[in-house]
């Protein structure tokens, strides 16, 4: 009787054991979902467009109010890899245009994913918002439309291309000039053309003038001028000023530099002002914001910047004919996307304020309050104001993937286009990461966020497996992330969690997201691998957890991600059983030129390569071979190491893929690939 007991109970317990662990959903239900890029609105119209990725090809979604119904404008049906950016409303909402195809590499190649024989190019396109078949501009990337809405302009080669939107027109280069062209912005009334001229060692700010058909460089300097905004009335234009220092190219740490300052000229009469300059110390390095405009005007003749004097990127106003700053947000959060309202009056951001790991929209306004406009525990981002006072914007949450959305002037949030989440889309599925924090091994406090199994308690030990971000400016979040490299790193972190793993996402040091001093962590990568500590620190925390079994716990990464997952493969195999390493930097000494002796010694020695003597788990490497972030010889000058060391390590290589894959079926492989084996490592 006893032994029949011992063998119920045994089933028993098996049957929860295999119902706990039983996977919930496919990862191709997990990656099914549309990812929406680079939302933008018409100027003088309700009409709102942006990118979606769905599946493999890449398409522009449109939407018109009062009703704000999305619709696909473009109908690409390939997984060709060929991506779509930077889209752009005219004016009036007539037309919308756009960028087909990736930028090239060093050997002049476009990215070229499934090996068309008949290549693949980079051009900007146009189509009605009526729809229509889209018409090729010409070859090039960055478009800009006139606010007259006739007239677009973008680069190719350095050089400012034009062409009218009036059918049959022709394609030219609009001036030529020494240095390579980039950050075109139009006059307000659209007679003149700014830009910056990139020289190598410093930059230059011009202004085209289209009637006169003549270039007048502003205030030419050795330093690198860059953001430059008209004002309202056209009549001055300010820009960012960073004077030349060697040390700025140098990978490290940089709390404190030489000065940056705002320059504005008048353009009737020529002369130019400094109408600020960044104090010494602290935030004397200029750091733009992460999206939107750096420079705003208001109607008032206010301009906004981000400065970092007090430790947190923050926005403050000077006067045009100068004067002391005044600071328009306080507190210990970051401004992430900047843009003005349509009234002139105030600024719509995305920031971490009250809520730092996530993103919430808020209303700026010089001399009052900043007001938040997007309530709850969702992440919103890339606002898009309308003149009616509607808000388009991108937002997701823990569940629920990212998706257009508007902010109706009554307050009213509705999505723009709910058919792109699949309707068998695992969102009752999923978990809600909890954020944690954990010491690092120098004593550093760091976050994480923690993914736990559905009914987990009660059940035996699990495996675990710690994520590193890429970057390393970047902050993983309480949710679906805005960036699609780290919206499917979420979603793969949610399939593992459906597969019975523990997953700890690790925000490190050198990240963003914490303030200036967590992002310019000293020591940090080439410099002396600082980030090692935070490693070992969430290796400790789950050790010590009664939920993970310590023998079991596993490493994956992307880019400075697999950075990671090497260095710790490399320096405490006894603390990590297996990992997989996504193009991950190897050997720092080989990525950066300029360095002395003693920097490339410090850079070798904070590489996994310079370790690999103590290397004794298996790994994972999957790379693309035209990966124009991290060299793709990377992969293979580790691999000859372990090899030599009878490490054992399996691999993945996608032909003419590059860093960020193109291809959702590469997407999928790489992320199946890891699962087997991290399952034939880390489960019993």
């Amino acid at each position: 009787m006893m032994e029949g007991m011992s063998l119920l109970r045994l089933l028993v317990l098996s049957a929860l054991l295999v119902a706990a662990w039983a996977q919930t959903f496919t990862l191709e239900q997990a990656l099914g979902s549309a990812f929406p890029f680079e939302i933008t609105a018409a100027a003088r119209a309700n009409r709102v467009a942006w990118v979606v990725s769905w599946n493999g090809p890449w398409n522009v979604w449109v939407a018109e109010g009062p009703a704000y119904e999305g619709r696909q404008l473009t109908q690409y049906a390939n997984d060709d890899g060929q991506e779509i950016s930077d889209v752009h409303l005219s004016a009036d909402g007539r037309w919308v245009v756009f960028v087909r195809g990736g930028s090239k590499n060093r050997a002049g190649e476009v990215p070229n994913p499934t090996s068309d024989t008949k290549g693949a190019e980079q051009a900007v396109w146009v189509v009605e918002f009526s729809g229509g078949t889209p018409r090729k501009l010409g070859e090039g990337a960055d478009p800009v439309v006139s606010l007259a809405g006739d007239r677009v302009v973008w680069t190719k080669g350095g050089a400012v291309w034009a062409i009218s939107l009036e059918q049959g027109a022709t394609a030219a280069q609009l001036f030529k000039a020494r240095g390579a062209a980039e950050q075109l912005v139009f006059s307000p009334d659209g007679s003149r053309l700014a830009f910056v001229s990139s020289r190598d060692d410093h930059a230059f700010i011009g202004i085209y003038d289209m009637a006169a058909s003549k270039v007048d460089w502003i205030d030419p300097s050795t330093s690198s001028d860059e953001t430059p905004a008209w004002s309202p009335d056209g009549g001055k234009i300010a820009f960012v000023r960073r004077p030349a220092e060697r040390k700025a190219g140098v990978f490290g740490a940089r709390c404190a530099g030489t000065p940056w300052s705002i320059r504005v000229a008048e353009l009737a009469t020529g002369k130019t002002v400094e109408v600020f300059r960044s104090a010494e110390g602290r935030g004397s390095v200029f750091q733009p914001v992460f999206s939107g405009d750096s420079l705003v005007w208001t109607s008032a003749g206010l301009l906004v910047f981000p400065w970092e004097q007090s430790g947190w990127k923050q926005l403050y106003g000077i006067r045009r004919e100068g004067g002391p700053p005044q600071r328009l947000t306080q507190g210990s959060f970051e401004v992430e996307y900047l843009t003005a309202a349509p009234d002139g009056k105030s600024m719509i951001a995305a920031t971490n304020q009250d809520d730092i790991e996530r993103r919430h929209l808020w209303r700026i306004t010089p001399g009052g309050s900043p007001v938040r406009l997007t309530p709850g525990n969702g992440i919103e981002w890339a606002p898009a104001p309308l003149g009616e006072g509607a808000i388009a914007f991108l937002r997701s949450d823990a569940r629920t993937p990212a998706r257009a959305a508007i902010r109706l002037p009554s307050g009213q949030i509705k999505d723009l286009a709910p058919a792109t989440l699949p309707a068998d889309f695992p969102s009752a599925a999923l978990v809600e990461p909890q954020r944690v924090k954990f010491a690092a091994a120098d004593g550093l406090e760091i976050s994480g966020q923690l993914f736990l199994p559905r009914n987990a308690a009660g059940i035996e030990r699990r495996p675990a497996v710690i994520f590193f971000h890429g970057g390393s400016r970047r902050q993983m979040l309480l949710g679906w992330h805005p960036m699609y490299y780290y919206h499917n790193a979420y979603a793969f972190n949610q399939y593992l969690v459906s597969r019975g793993y523990v997953v700890l996402s690790v925000n490190y040091r050198s990240g963003i997201g914490y303030g200036m001093e967590f992002r310019e962590a000293l020591r940090y990568g080439a410099t002396g691998a600082s980030e090692y500590q935070d490693v070992v620190g969430a290796g400790l925390y789950l050790r010590n957890r009664p939920d993970v079994d310590p023998a079991r716990i596993g490493l994956w990464g992307g880019s400075y991600g697999g950075y990671l997952t090497a260095l710790s493969l490399a320096r405490a195999s006894h603390l990590f059983a297996a990992g997989v390493d996504l193009h991950g930097v190897h050997d720092w000494s080989l990525l950066r030129s300029g360095l002395d002796d003693e920097a490339k010694r410090l850079a070798k020695s904070s590489s996994p390569i310079a370790d690999v003597d103590g290397w004794r788990s298996p790994v994972l490497f999957i790379h693309g071979d035209d990966d124009r972030n991290v060299p793709f010889s990377q992969t293979p000058l580790l691999e000859e190491a372990l090899r030599e060391r009878k490490v054992e390590f399996e691999e993945i290589v996608f032909p003419d893929e590059v860093h960020d894959f193109l291809l959702q079926k590469n997407w999928l492989r790489a992320y199946h690939a890891a699962s087997d084996f991290l399952d034939r490592k880390l489960k019993k």
